[in-house]
């Protein structure tokens, strides 16, 4: 049989419900609201940031070495949170600081390189060793010359952070004391610093990006940080761009044959020298040292020239590749 409550027992049953869960309601821990944490970088979003940074530091150490001729070696040093007017604080003076615009967002971020890292890749790029010097102010001609490294960074900021979303663009550079016009000195940012190796000498390279310009591509860093790892699209291109610049040996030459000492002692102008080689036998093209393949010698216009004929296995997969890559 349904039991049916009247309005006097349902009130009473609520009353008695109240009265307990005010005595059993354990009490509640009060803390104060830090308001300096607001816009604070979480975990999650540090380690994807943590990759992105990693594999720019890995593509500018190829570049620029490339670029600088000299062996280079740039390595993530320290991922830290603080305010703008903290890291304004940090940039010594006389200092390199360039402004860069964050798209989509709008925001500013900087890039500030150490000076004396900055004067060793000028007398670099001025043909010199990379001499230590000490700081100083750069003159408007090797501020140019600096200029094409700091496109080179800017470049592969973009390349390391598109998956992010987030792209670079190079505003200008500024000087110390304007910086603080840029934004509020209480504004969370987030500072990346990369050790520079330059033939036994180091230097640092240092950005600043505004903390609420990464906050909101929370969901594009995480899931950069969720992705397996693997080489960007464009590494590929890269290295074959580079490697179009090397030059190697090359040499065409009849295969080696074993002659008797007594056909070597006899040799003098004019005389006719038979080989142990069928006059049918081709060329062999050497590059590096390594056989790519049989060949012809040919004339070309006023230069000499070879004709491949027979490529071995390992040239002719390269030279397959290839034809694909210009087809495409």
């Amino acid at each position: 049989m349904e039991k049916i409550l009247d309005q006097r027992t349902i009130d009473t049953l609520f009353a008695q419900q109240s009265e307990t869960g005010v005595r059993d309601a354990p009490e509640t821990a009060i803390a104060p609201y830090g308001f300096g944490r607001t816009g604070q970088i979480s975990n999650d979003q540090m380690r994807a940031i943590t990759l992105v940074n990693d594999q720019l530091a890995r593509n500018l150490t190829h570049t620029l070495g490339a670029w600088l001729r000299s062996q280079m070696h740039v390595m993530l040093a320290a991922n830290e949170q603080m305010t703008f007017g903290e890291m304004i604080s940090c940039v010594p003076e006389p200092s390199y600081v360039i402004v860069l615009r964050l798209e989509p967002l709008g925001g500013v971020g900087l890039m500030e390189l150490n000076l004396g890292l900055a004067l060793m890749m000028v007398d670099m790029l001025l043909g010199g060793r990379g001499s230590v010097m000490p700081a100083r102010e750069l003159t408007e001609i090797e501020d140019s010359l600096l200029l094409s490294v700091v496109e080179i960074v800017v470049r592969e900021l973009n390349s390391a952070w598109d998956a992010a979303g987030l792209q670079f663009t190079l505003e200008k550079r500024e000087s110390r004391d304007r910086l603080l016009r840029l934004m509020s000195t209480e504004e969370r940012t987030l500072c990346i610093s990369f050790d520079v190796e330059m033939d036994g000498e180091h230097g640092m390279l240092n950005l600043c990006l505004p903390a609420v310009v990464l906050n909101a591509m929370h969901r594009r860093l995480l899931s950069v940080r969720d992705r397996p790892r693997q080489r960007f699209e464009t590494a590929a291109a890269r290295v074959s761009e580079l490697m179009a610049e090397a030059s190697f040996k090359a040499v065409l030459r009849l295969p080696p044959v074993q002659l008797l000492t007594r056909e070597i002692h006899a040799l003098e102008v004019g005389t006719v020298l038979e080989l142990p080689i069928p006059h049918s036998t081709q060329a062999e093209l050497l590059v590096g040292g390594v056989k790519i393949c049989s060949a012809v010698p040919v004339g070309s216009g006023d230069h000499r020239a070879a004709l491949l004929q027979v490529v071995n296995e390992m040239a002719e997969r390269a030279l397959t590749a290839n034809s694909v890559e210009k087809a495409a």
